[in-house]
């Protein structure tokens, strides 16, 4: 229907340019001497109406180029070295093309007079204070030994890392001198889906590049552990490799978000790319620039989503929403406070908690040494534990992601071993000869899988040998008796399922056991 109305205004006002130019006698009616003005065959010449110039859609800027001239003096390249370990033997990468390289010969002992081997790469940044002071990403800056800045204007700085947030993946860089052109963050206005942004940087180290486009989704958790406190804003303007680190701007010039990251399959902008809302880039970078180390609160668990089939096995009501404990630390805050592997958090300090990922931010607010009020589900039953936070270590993320990326349970078949049989698995406690033969922590305790039937639901699911049960629908067991007791107890309450946790090699793994047909 606009369509429709714009041709009619179109219409209207090219009738009447053409009555004023035939009232004067210059109007040449287009066929009426086609003969004398040939055009070529198919040609097409759009055209707004006689007279008029094509408009934008309404809200719609002009142009940008006003605003890139703007900002661009405040948007630098960032060139990077970082060590890498020389190989003995291998693939040598070559930087910025993952997956490539060249065979690197066989060595002994490397020369301890050769040079240290490092790798280039670059990113994006821009200044946000007259005296220096850049915000990059962290993994644009990690592990660099030597930070060269370049600006706008052609000029080369060396840089120096002042702080960086691992957490965030923010960084603040820092170069000598003054009078630097920077840029704000917004504040004041939070942007919606539909916003036209504008991201600047340096994508494959072309430099001074503008990608425009609008804001396609807020608070978007994109499932990046190693981030845990940003929710992102999602935008299509372009994003490639070397953008990390560049600002996303508003059509005011203001500085909404830091490019961080991209989904692809191809490992080039699809038109999906996130950034950190300014509203937690500047409270970050903020207190990276004052020299203060960024802390948060910690609890000392691994935790997930609830999944809806744990429901029933642990005794939770049916729309029941909170965060699952897989996994307590030894020695930290909250099994020092009691928590155990298979509780369920519903409400922190008589907040409800909805997902793993509410609680992490939730407890990251926290100061180290806030008491922090905890409800949680254990067998069916509703109770307070409070843990005295502890300071979430740097290093949690790698901790945390060193296991096998492969979460799932995958083991190879083997023979039947001694023990006692219950839904498919050969099952034992615990002796000194299983704990060697499966390379059992010694502090764990519960049944060893030492078989499984193929045809059963157990086996069907690939339950591995070498898994210890260290709790089924909650309740820690240690003899093959108090496994048969919970399977019994969820017959009894014509149960289908039992929530075992399995304790393998790469840490602790839920898992719903479906129960035989009977």
């Amino acid at each position: 229907m606009l369509k429709r109305k714009e041709f009619i205004l179109g219409a209207a006002v090219g009738l009447t340019f053409a009555a004023a130019a035939t009232a004067g006698g210059v109007i040449d009616w287009p066929g009426a001497n086609a003969a004398e003005r040939p055009t070529a065959a198919g040609r097409l010449i759009p055209s707004a109406g006689a007279g008029l110039a094509f408009a934008p859609p309404q809200g719609a800027p002009l142009s940008f180029a006003d605003i890139f001239e703007q900002v661009a003096p405040a948007v630098v390249q960032i060139d990077v070295e970082t060590p890498v370990e020389r190989p003995r033997g291998g693939m040598i990468p070559i930087p910025g093309l993952p997956g490539f390289g060249f065979q690197a010969p066989e060595t002994q002992q490397p020369d301890e007079e050769e040079e240290p081997r490092t790798a280039q790469g670059a990113g994006s940044g821009f200044f946000i204070s007259a005296d220096g002071f850049i915000v990059t990403n962290n993994h644009v800056v990690a592990n660099a030994t030597k930070i060269t800045v370049k600006l706008s204007d052609g000029r080369e700085l060396a840089g120096r890392l002042v702080g960086r947030d691992q957490d965030t993946d923010l960084a603040v860089v820092k170069v000598e001198g003054s009078d630097f052109k920077f840029v704000s963050f917004e504040e004041a206005a939070e942007p919606r889906v539909g916003d036209w942004v504008i991201a600047v940087g340096n994508p494959f180290g072309l430099g001074g590049t503008a990608t425009a486009g609008i804001v396609s989704a807020r608070a978007r958790d994109i499932g990046d552990g190693s981030t845990p406190y940003t929710d992102y804003l999602q935008i299509d303007a372009a994003i490639n490799r070397g953008n990390s680190g560049g600002p996303t701007f508003d059509i005011y010039g203001r500085v909404i978000g830091v490019n961080s990251a991209i989904f692809s399959p191809t490992g080039g902008s699809v038109g999906i790319g996130f950034a950190i809302p300014a509203s937690i880039a500047k409270s970050v970078t903020d207190r990276l620039m004052s020299g203060q180390t960024i802390q948060r609160g910690y609890l000392g668990v691994q935790i997930q989503n609830l999944p809806e089939d744990y429901r029933e096995p642990l005794g939770l009501p049916a729309d029941q929403e909170g965060a699952f404990i897989a996994e307590v630390t030894p020695g930290g805050p909250a099994a020092e406070a009691g928590l155990r592997e298979s509780d369920v958090v519903v409400a922190l300090n008589g907040q409800p908690i909805t997902s793993s990922t509410e609680l992490t931010r939730r407890v990251g607010q926290a100061s180290p040494g806030d008491v922090l009020r905890l409800e949680i589900f254990r067998e069916g039953r509703r109770q307070t534990i409070n843990v005295r936070s502890g300071t979430r270590p740097a290093d949690v993320n790698a901790q945390a992601n060193g296991a096998d990326e492969d979460q799932t349970v995958r083991p190879d078949r083997v023979q039947p071993q001694a023990g006692e049989v219950v839904e498919g698995m050969t099952v034992a406690p615990i002796t000194a000869a299983l704990r060697s033969r499966y390379s059992i922590d010694e502090g764990v305790r519960g049944l060893v899988v030492t078989a499984v039937s193929e045809s059963s639901r157990a086996g069907r699911a690939q339950v591995p040998a070498g898994a210890v049960i260290i709790q089924a629908n909650g309740r820690p067991v240690t003899g093959v008796a108090e496994l048969r007791a919970v399977v019994a107890a969820a017959r009894t309450a014509n149960r289908d399922s039992v929530l075992l946790l399995f304790r393998i090699p790469q840490g602790n793994r839920p898992f719903v056991l479906e129960l035989e047909d009977k």
